[in-house]
């Protein structure tokens, strides 16, 4: 039970990276999109679209890093 701690500890800094990770990836796919559509108006739908289909592949991503911490702080 000595190193329990660094345990806790690594899945805290893993999740922490993976929801910062998810962020960045997030706020990229919305800048794009905010260029796109500023950048041709008549596409918005296409690029509405496409833009909330990566954003949530990208948010299935974080919440898999997350579980797979958890997991770990909890083996």
């Amino acid at each position: 039970m000595e190193g329990l701690g660094f345990g806790y500890l690594g899945a805290g800094i893993g999740a922490g990276l993976a929801v910062i990770g998810a962020g960045l990836g997030i706020g990229n796919v919305a800048a794009s999109a905010a260029e796109g559509v500023a950048r041709q108006p008549e596409a918005t739908a296409d690029i509405r679209t496409t833009m909330i289909i990566a954003a949530a592949l990208i948010e299935g991503v974080a919440l898999f890093g997350e579980v797979i911490c958890v997991l770990l702080a909890l083996k």
